[in-house]
């Protein structure tokens, strides 16, 4: 009993640093964050270190720029009208340049009149962020780069079933063409053709780039990788913005260079929480990926693919293809993607963890739920539901044997009372009064601990999805994947004098705190005063840490703590076991009367 009290004491302690580092620390930065990342979605505000970039055969060269509006921007070069289902924007004539997109099914708040969600900004803008598609080559003369002016020779305006087509021609005689095609969702097929007027024969390399100027906002938690992404023959591989600094980088010109040889399936690019842009080689095409970083001016951050060499005989044309996805992390639309065209782990772009052999599954569950019963949050009520159903065999075993060292307690507090100055002799009583009542102290505590990863599993499905943004639930929760709105420190709404993140403690999680408390209470006090005081302090610490916390999960936290509280109170009381609560609650009532 006493390992076990341990064991409780050491978690506890645990929970209190992370929940303290949370609270002043966490929750305060990601609150700036986000009111950050709205203002300037919302305003598209002007960033003063914003550069360009100019990259011959691949390689950034930042070089500053007059930072203008993202509208004056877009308005220094012609452009091709994008319309789709999912996205609006345009591309860019000079350059070819994928550096204008909007999603039309994201906003950026909930208030009615919110801007969609942009993802894609051009040079010379706030926080540009582009794709550009090229050929790398040394007999070729001129070749296409990020200020080439090219020309609409095909189509109108690029949507579905409509592709458009630039071309270009250098100063030999050797033409250029870029076609690009949009499906429904956010993927572009970009096909590159060359067409070789010269006597000898050409030796190119087609490639892609990804390129984003200055280091975004990320929430910077350990739950979630936010940065660079590329999945290369089967392997995963994460990297954060301050890594692209660090070996195995070389130097190669002025960047910091770090290359990947990919031998037939992969991609590249970048993945925010719910956002992601990636260059995907079709699935069976060697390529050479790359992390690329310029050491010069302000970062300009990099993703690349270069297709194998292509020859191409004097008056022949050859091509290369390369897909782009810019868009929502969808779960079932990666998964579509990765089973339709073969693309490998695509759907591991979403930042499933350690424990993706859990994630995946409860992510799938609830998004069946939620298309049966229509609302997120009671989606999120019956997943908890079900999970405690199916392992209500682990919380038997645990209560079951919490029921028996409750009934033993009497009989342990003697031996502890006659053997208080000998340890080693009430451990040996123990152990002899165990072996006598067919008691295992330690059984309650291996359910527990195993029932760690599937609740942790169940928060990370939730934080790192993005079907829960936006998603209302009912009353005052209008977005899931924010705070609850409300706050006691206001008067719930009756006074509007901006308290700090921390003090923002809502009904939700004033809900939680209760049955957190309530679930406490199940059990008797612990003799020892220090513990005593933890728990007595553990469900305002909670209360507070969770006020910050989406809404979504202060939900689910709550329904698993009232199906915890039936559940071992349940069990419990079929062992003949004497249930605290009321008794506790009853005591708490009358110490407050007698005071």
């Amino acid at each position: 009993m006493g390992d076990q009290k341990n064991l409780i004491l050491a978690a506890v302690l645990s929970f209190l640093v992370i929940g303290l580092w949370e609270v002043f620390v966490i929750g305060p930065q990601r609150e700036e964050v986000r009111i950050a990342n709205e203002i300037q979605a919302a305003r598209q505000a002007a960033d003063p270190t914003s550069a360009d970039a100019s990259m011959p055969g691949g390689i950034v060269t930042p070089a500053t720029q007059v930072v203008l509006s993202r509208d004056d921007a877009l308005a220094k070069s012609e452009r091709v009208i994008i319309d789709s289902p999912s996205v609006d924007g345009s591309i860019s004539l000079i350059g070819g340049r994928l550096d204008d997109l909007n999603l039309k099914d994201y906003r950026v708040t909930i208030e009615e009149g919110s801007p969609e969600v942009t993802l894609l900004s051009p040079t010379n803008g706030p926080t540009p962020y582009y794709s550009v598609f090229g050929w790398a080559g040394a007999n070729a003369g001129e070749l296409p780069g990020l200020k080439t002016p090219w020309k609409l020779v095909e189509g109108n305006t690029l949507t579905v079933g409509a592709p458009v087509t630039l071309e270009w021609t250098n100063d030999k005689g050797i033409t250029f063409r870029k076609t690009y095609e949009i499906d429904d969702d956010y993927l572009f097929t970009v096909t590159q053709e060359v067409t070789n007027a010269l006597d000898d024969t050409l030796t190119l390399r087609p490639y892609g780039i990804i390129a984003r100027h200055g280091e975004p906002e990320t929430l910077g938690m350990y739950l979630l990788h936010e940065g660079a992404i590329g999945a290369f023959d089967g392997i995963t591989e994460e990297m954060d913005y301050d890594e692209f600094a660090d070996a195995p980088f070389e130097r190669a010109e002025n960047a910091n260079l770090k290359k990947v040889d990919v031998a037939s399936n992969g991609y590249i690019g970048f993945t925010d929480k719910y956002w992601m842009t990636a260059l995907i080689p079709e699935p069976g095409t060697g390529f050479t990926a790359a992390y690329k970083v310029g050491i010069t001016g302000e970062a300009v951050y990099q993703t690349d693919v270069r297709l194998n060499a292509l020859s191409v005989p004097a008056g022949e044309t050859a091509s290369a293809k390369v897909y782009f996805f810019a868009g929502a992390k969808r779960g079932e639309l990666l998964k579509e993607y990765e089973e339709k065209l073969g693309i490998d782990r695509l759907y591991d772009a979403i930042d499933w963890g350690w424990f993706y052999f859990l994630t995946k599954p409860f992510f799938w569950l609830l998004s069946n739920i939620n298309k049966v019963v229509g609302n997120f949050g009671v989606a999120i009520i019956l997943l908890t539901v079900l999970v405690k159903a199916v392992m209500f065999p682990l919380a038997y075993k645990s209560y079951v044997s919490m029921g028996r060292m409750k009934k033993l307690q009497p009989e342990t507090e003697k031996i502890r009372e006659k053997h208080k100055e000998d340890p080693q002799a009430m451990q040996r009583a123990m152990m002899a009064l165990y072996k006598k009542e067919k008691v295992n102290p330690a059984a309650g505590c291996l359910p527990i601990l195993l029932q760690i990863p599937v609740f942790f599993s169940l928060y990370k499905v939730l934080f790192v999805t993005i079907e829960m943004r936006h998603a209302p639930f009912f009353g005052w929760i209008k977005d899931l994947s924010a705070p609850d709105p409300t706050s006691i420190f206001t008067g719930f709404g009756l006074f509007d004098w901006g308290p700090p993140a921390f003090l923002l403690i809502g009904i939700w999680p004033i809900i939680m705190g209760i049955t957190m408390w309530m679930q406490m209470q199940l059990n008797p006090a612990p003799p020892d005063p220090i513990q005593k005081k933890i728990f007595a302090w553990m469900p305002i610490l909670f209360t507070f840490l969770l006020g910050s916390f989406p809404a979504g999960l202060v939900i689910y936290w709550t329904a698993n703590n009232v199906l915890t509280i039936i559940q071992q109170a349940t069990i419990m009381k079929s062992q003949g076991a004497k249930i605290e609560l009321f008794d506790n609650m009853k005591g708490l009532f009358s110490r407050k009367k007698a005071e």
